[in-house]
Order: C-alpha cells, then structure tokens, then sequence
C-alpha cells in the first residue's frame, strides 16, 4: 500500500489554557476524499491550519511527503501587493504549473482576471482564492468553508471542478449537499479527538447518532460503579491502610473519566418569541416591477404569502433576491404594481451583512440593547447570561466585543437578537452562514415548530429542502416563478437547478426554454470558440491518455488473485478507484467529441 501524503499523530494544542487538540491523529492519502466535520468552537479550523504548517503543535508529529504539494483556501483572502486578481492567481502557480489553468478558471468563476483587489466583493474575493488553489492541482488541498459567499451556480461548479480533481480533498463546510456529494471518508473532531469512518457525509449522523448511544450506555454503567464505590467508601469496613488508598485512587480516577465523558460542547437551545397570530392573508403582491436604471429586477411578478407558509427566495448573487425579499415585506416600494401587508403582522429579520452588529459593542449590550442585564424572551425576562448559555456562549463572553467573535458567533448572536423580537413573520436572510450542523439542525426544529409565517433567503440546498413549502427562483430579466416544494422538487419540476444570471445585454430566456447553462455545464454552440474551450479540445487527450495509464496500473493490481483474501480493504479501494477512473476518462472523452464536434462546425 502506498504511503499517506500526509501523517500526523497524537497532536495536541492548547488554547487559553484549555486543550482544544487533545491527541488527533489524521490520515490524507492520494485521491482522498475527507470531510472533517464538528462543533463550533470544537477546532475544525485550529486543526487545518496545523495540517497547513501555519500553525505548530504543542506536541505530536506532522510528516508531509517531500515531493508532495498542499494548497489552502484562506477564510480571508490578502490580495494586498497584487496588481490585479489574475497576478494574484499566477501568484499561486508552480514552475511546472499550467499557466492556461488559471484563466480558464476564472473565466468559469465570471471573472475577467483585470479586476483590482481594491474593489472586490465577498464573493468575488472567494471566487479569486477558489481559482488560485485550484490552479495548481495540488496533491492536497484543504477547504474551509469553501461555499460561503457563492451562489448555487458557483456551489454546483464548484462541485463538478473538484470532482474532476486527482487532489485530495480535506473539506470543513455546513453544506450538508456539498459534503455528501464530494465526501468519501468523514473525520469527526470531538472533544479533542478524532474519529474515522470510511463513509461519506451522508452516513456521518446515524453513525454519530450510535456512537453518542453506546457513550450513553457506556457513562451509565461507570455511574453505577461510582455509586457502589461511593457507597463502600461510605459504609464499607476498613481493610489494609494500602489496599484502601489505592481503591480511593481507584474512584478519582473513576469519577475524571466521567468529567470527561461529559465533557461535550452543549446544544444550542433556540426558542422564539411568539407575536400576536397575524390574519390569514399574511403578504399579496400583485404585478410587482422594479428596475435599477435599465435593468429589470423585478418583472410582473404576483404571489400570495398565507400564515404558516414557509416561502424560499433562490437564485444567482446579483439576481435581486434581497430587493424583492425587501419588497414584498414592504420595506422598498416597487416602480408599478401593489404590496399589501396582512393584519397584525410583526416581523423580525436576520441581517444577512450582519452590519447592525458593531465591532465595539460588548456581547451582553448587543442582547439587551444596553443599560440592562435582562432579555425579554415571550414576554418573560430572562437573564442574559442564561440567554447567552442557550446559544452556547461562556458567562465570561459577556463583555467581549463583537469584533472578537468567529464568524459562527457572530451567526449565532444574530440568530439570538432575531428569536428574541415577538413575531409572526421571520423573515431570513443567508441564516446558515457559518453555522455547524448540529446548530442548523436545531434551526430547522425551531422553523418547523415556529406557528408564524418564515421567508428565506438561502443558498443551502439542504435547507431549503428541510424547511420551504414553495420556493421562488429567478429566471433572468426580471422574472421570478414560484415553485411547490423545496429545491429539489425546483429542480424536478423545471428540469435543473439555478443557473447563473443573464448578463446584460443578453437575451433572456423565453418561457418554457431552459436558461443559460450554469458554470460547468457542457459548452453550447457558439460563433467562435472560447479560450477555454479551445484549450480544453488541445489538452484533453493527454488527460485521456493518462488515465489510460492509471487504469493499467490499477488494473494490473486487481488481477492479483489472491488481492481479496490478503487484503480486502485494498481490493475494495482499487475496485472504486477503477470506478472512479473510468467515469472521469468517459466524461472527458464525451467532453472532447463534443468540442471536437463544435469546432468542425464552425470550421466548416
């Protein structure tokens, strides 16, 4: 068997006196496919910056193949020294590296490589960094948090570019549908500690589900045997002065295992307050247009919002879906049409630039609004450090700026001023950025139980499948359509996903005709061929031929006849490495006949 890439053992790292790495081992080999998944706070992001090297241990080892490269997507990309992102780009190329690769990224990421860092958005500083690790194909790349700031188009190329990849992957994202896609192994880090299962995301939760039962059953039966010792050291009748000390050592030790069987991380405890029930008809819009110069935003569009509906905004960044959230909740007029707000309705909203939130204000004053100690939760004050323990924040973050905060923290206080405000219509905005699953799955509880009326802005498939009952989508040009369900029923019902916006200037789609492919889609006959087509048509035989050659390999190692009996769990990896290679040599070959078939038409 081939060595590991990387190896790291019994790596330990405290922070502020508490160890938040307490003995994780991690194994990356070629071609692995690893989500790493945990709590907020539980040292996802410590642990990828040790596998990085940007960050030393305090104690274990870390060995990376010498010849082997390693790429990490930064949280906060520093493009600071560059004159324009395709120099920023280049910047993270290699000398053997495709110097091609890194425009043809960024064309497929929407952006022309002359823009100035200066002026970049969140997403667009995310698209830029997402083409720079990617240029290289590195052996190992590590993602953080990779979806935050991209819309669904960039989330599904995305998606598609990685699974091309020979890299190995190391992904932390709260994208339940990213990481189930891409995920072949999960690492779980808890308490300090990791554990491995071969699987991917999606038999991460039942297999967590068991092993917190068997810890369950486990910590009961060391309860009964704390009791019983209790109860000698209680009543029980002195023997040998040595053999009684070590049993007292004997029931120390007992009862720090069990400190430290419970020493989880809490769950949040989200509860909201519940306004005055809002009459039936909670939203009506009718004929609604709006426009920003000479582009449409909003295009005759109509619907009706009842109470207890649970309606999804989606669509590509710049498609307008905040304006019409903003619209049909009354808080922007349209250019034509009518807006009509039920009886009774009390909204509360959650920020998706959180730019309420100021950097020096303290954690306490931000829930109370300053000058008190107490939170008014459902019309029953409630102190805030208790409000505080329910989102899962220490007594001693009371008085800590708001800048001090992760970007889950901070997701979770915007979550707790939201919930606090007496409401029948919640109204969210991105509510699932930088939140960990298992705080997600308590939201989705919550919405589901929450007897008012929710609209949701959201890029997470998952969620939105979990919590809408319709979902409205933007088709370009100021056209949105309504559809029953989640996204997946979208996609069933209109045949795909969302796709990316129409640029200006282009025509829009006809009704009942399929949008513009999204990033990463097949290429459509156009006048001439792009550069990354072109590019494509010229290197895709050698791709071809190589793995042609990797199939060989694998193929000569699986007519080993004894493979099976010695080592099934090689047998087992050759076997879905051949899958895997021979999937990608056929999606490359149709790739080629199509561009093969493209260019002769336009040559002809």
């Amino acid at each position: 068997m081939a060595p590991p890439l990387l190896q790291m053992t019994d790596i330990r790292y405290t922070l502020g006196g508490k160890p938040l790495l307490d003995g994780v081992d991690l194994q990356v080999g070629r071609g692995d496919r690893i989500c790493l998944v945990g709590r907020n706070g539980s040292g996802k992001s410590t642990l990828m910056k040790v596998v990085s090297g940007d960050v030393v241990a305090d104690k274990g080892t870390r060995f990376l193949q010498p010849d082997a490269t390693l790429r990490v997507l930064p949280q906060e990309p520093d493009l600071s020294g560059y004159d324009d992102v395709l120099s920023y780009v280049e910047g993270g190329l290699g000398p053997l590296d495709n110097p091609y690769r890194a425009r043809s990224l960024l064309d497929d990421l929407g952006l022309t490589g002359d823009e100035k860092p200066g002026h970049l958005s969140g997403g667009e500083l995310r698209r830029a960094a997402l083409a720079r690790v990617l240029a290289p194909e590195p052996d190992i790349l590590l993602l953080d948090e990779p979806t935050n700031h991209l819309d669904l188009p960039a989330i599904e190329w995305l998606e598609n570019e990685l699974k091309s990849l020979r890299s190995a992957l190391v992904l932390v994202s709260h994208d339940r549908r990213f990481l189930s896609n891409l995920s072949r192994s999960t690492v779980w880090l808890d308490r300090g500690r990791t554990r491995r299962i071969d699987q991917g995301f999606s038999a991460f939760e039942e297999w967590r589900d068991t092993v917190l039962e068997e810890e369950e059953v486990e910590r009961h039966k060391l309860d009964r045997k704390i009791a019983r010792e209790e109860d000698w050291v209680r009543y029980g009748v002195s023997g040998r002065r040595k053999r009684n000390v070590r049993r007292m050592a004997d029931l120390g030790e007992l009862r720090r295992n069990r400190r430290e069987a419970t020493r989880a991380v809490g769950l949040a405890t989200m509860t909201v307050s519940e306004g005055r029930t809002s009459g039936k008809l909670v939203i009506e819009a009718e004929g609604v247009s709006k426009s920003f110069g000479d582009r449409p935003i909003v295009r005759d569009f109509s619907t009706r919002v009842l109470r207890g509906d649970r309606l999804g905004i989606i669509g590509p960044n710049g498609a307008g879906k905040t304006t019409l959230l903003n619209i049909l909740t009354a808080r922007e007029a349209p250019d034509r049409g009518d807006v009509k707000v039920g009886s009774n309705v009390e909204l509360a909203t959650l920020d998706q630039a959180r730019s309420s939130l100021k950097p020096d204000t303290t954690l306490s004053d931000a829930l109370t609004g300053g000058g008190s100690d107490q939170v008014i939760v459902n019309g029953s004050s409630k102190h805030v450090i208790g409000y505080m323990k329910d989102f899962l924040f220490g007594p001693e973050q009371a008085r800590t700026p708001l800048s001090r905060l992760s970007g889950g923290e901070r997701g979770r206080l915007m979550l707790a001023r939201a919930l606090a405000l007496p409401s029948n219509l919640l109204v969210l905005d991105e509510p699932t950025n930088d939140l960990d699953l298992e705080t997600l799955d308590l939201l989705q509880d919550m919405l589901a139980e929450y007897p008012g009326t929710v609209v949701v802005v959201s890029h997470d498939r998952d969620f939105l499948d979990r919590v809408s009952t319709s979902v409205i989508n933007a088709e370009g040009q100021g056209r949105w359509i309504e559809y029953a369900g989640g996204y997946s029923d979208m996609v069933a019902q209109r045949g795909q996903g969302v796709t990316a916006r129409v640029k200006e200037g282009a025509e829009a789609p006809a009704a009942g005709q399929r949008p513009a492919a999204s990033p990463g889609a097949a290429p459509a006959r156009k006048g001439k061929m792009s550069f990354k087509d072109k590019h494509a048509l010229e290197s895709l035989p050698k791709q071809m031929a190589d793995m042609r050659d990797q199939r060989a390999k694998l193929q000569s190692g699986l007519d080993d006849p004894g493979l099976y009996a010695r080592d099934p769990k090689r047998f087992a990896k050759l076997s879905a490495s051949l899958a895997d290679i021979d999937a990608r040599h056929t999606a490359a070959e149709e790739e080629w006949l199509m561009l093969e078939m493209m260019r002769e038409e336009i040559e002809g």
